[in-house]
């Protein structure tokens, strides 16, 4: 297939007409398939049903003694702390375990933040007139509810392949209003790409104008890895810690993707100042999390060579539904010119530029066609794209044989968007 923008009117016009044939065929075979968020699919889960025996009965004991099933234990067991210490690069004495979303850990850091201020402040952040956020984009719609939530502005920063644009990032940085940034450092949702060490130091050691500035660290998919290769991450906290700046990142991860999405435990790890401020506004909020849920984490993982093991078995599941998504892309798109993907060596989605203006067409095409997909304009902040060309793709909770179906309608509903946009440019050209 030729780039389709070179097409005289005549062969756009058949090409048009072909294209809605061959969609109107595959509305016909009636498909209903969920694509719009990244949930673990039921065979995934099913690799943690042995937690749901554990502990066990009288085994309800950590190892330094304490009843997992009374109160108590605010900054979480021992041994979880020490099992997820290299997951998240920091030591056991500077982490806290929550309960299973870090989306709330992430909700109620801002939040203290937003009426308390965090060490090294002066004043709680809604006292800062206009206070502002570095957002990534494409990113996370729900770090970008967040702010809304609190009425925080969100300054755009494009990725570039290796993270944001930092030169861009470390222009506003100097900022005074500006308080924080977003980052998913590692297989970034949804583009997939993975920070390098370059743009990681520039992040720890640049100057902000803000001196309770923050880095909100949501390495949420650091073990889940695409292929055999496991890319790795420079530590934010040592460098930072290096760098002078030891209280600037709050770091968070959780294991909803890696055990029982529903019943995982969240992370906050940060430098000893942050943690004593999460510690003292968490103490006010609960008086414990669930901590015989943390004794069956590490008695079914085990070890570092356990998640090791485990996530290779997601990985065995989940990588043949990237890869078919990839093909259906590279069968329909490759050479026509009217999108571009991503490829991710690990995370949960694949992200998709489609030609500039038709990404809501083609998501309310899919939908037609019986395939949702997550809202165009999602992954930017406000739910506005001003290209409103990019896609998230979501395969991993479809099965695959729906997700081979749902793909090769995508790749058509991609396709068709463009030629009705040239089409329509072409009649009015006239």
């Amino acid at each position: 297939m030729s780039r389709i923008a070179d097409l005289n009117s005549e062969d756009l016009a058949d090409l048009r007409q072909q294209t809605l044939n061959e969609y109107e065929a595959f509305r016909a075979r009636g498909l209903k398939i969920d694509m719009t968020r990244g949930k673990p699919s039921p065979e995934q889960l099913a690799l943690a049903n042995g937690m749901l025996t554990l502990p066990g009965n009288g085994d309800h004991f950590s190892e330094a003694g304490e009843d997992a099933r009374n109160y108590g234990g605010l900054q979480g067991l021992a041994e979880v702390r020490a099992l997820f210490s290299s997951m998240l690069g920091a030591s056991p004495d500077r982490i806290v375990v929550g309960d299973n979303s870090s989306l709330a850990v992430m909700h109620d850091t801002l939040l203290w933040a937003w009426v308390k201020g965090v060490p090294g402040g002066t004043e709680p952040w809604q006292k800062t007139e206009s206070p502002a956020f570095i957002c990534p984009v494409p990113g996370y719609d729900r770090h970008f509810s967040i702010l809304e939530e609190y009425g925080i502005r969100m300054l755009p920063v494009p990725l570039v392949g290796d993270g944001p644009d930092m030169d861009m990032v470390e222009e506003l940085a100097a900022d005074p209003s500006v308080k924080g940034m977003w980052c998913v450092p590692k297989y970034s949702n949804p583009s997939g790409e993975t920070y390098s060490d370059a743009t990681i130091a520039r992040l720890s050691a640049m100057k902000t104008g803000a001196p309770d500035f923050r880095l909100f660290w949501d390495n949420a998919y650091t073990v889940h890895h695409l292929t055999e290769e496991e890319r790795e991450i420079a530590d934010i906290l040592d460098l930072c810690e290096k760098a002078g700046n030891p209280d600037r990142a709050f770091v968070f991860a959780s294991t909803s993707k890696v055990t029982l999405a529903g019943a995982g435990l969240a992370f906050f790890a940060s430098s000893p100042a942050n943690v004593r401020w999460y510690m003292a506004s968490a103490t006010k909020r609960t008086i414990g999390p669930d901590k015989l849920n943390q004794l069956r984490h590490v008695r079914f993982l085990k070890n570092n060579d356990g998640i090791r093991k485990h996530m290779a078995a997601h990985r065995n599941l989940i990588a043949p539904k990237f890869a078919t998504v990839i093909r259906a892309l590279e069968k329909r798109l490759t050479g026509t010119g009217v999108a571009e993907w991503t490829s991710p060596q690990g995370g949960y989605f694949i992200c998709v530029d489609a030609m500039e203006g038709t990404a809501r067409q083609v998501v309310e095409l899919a939908k037609q066609a019986g395939v949702v997909l997550t809202p165009a304009g999602a992954t930017s902040p406000y739910g506005k794209d001003p290209h409103d060309r990019t896609l998230r793709l979501a395969p991993t909770f479809p099965s695959l044989k729906e997700v081979e179906l749902a793909s090769e309608g995508i790749a058509l509903c991609i396709f068709l968007a463009a030629v009705e946009k040239l089409y329509a440019d072409s009649k009015q050209d006239v």
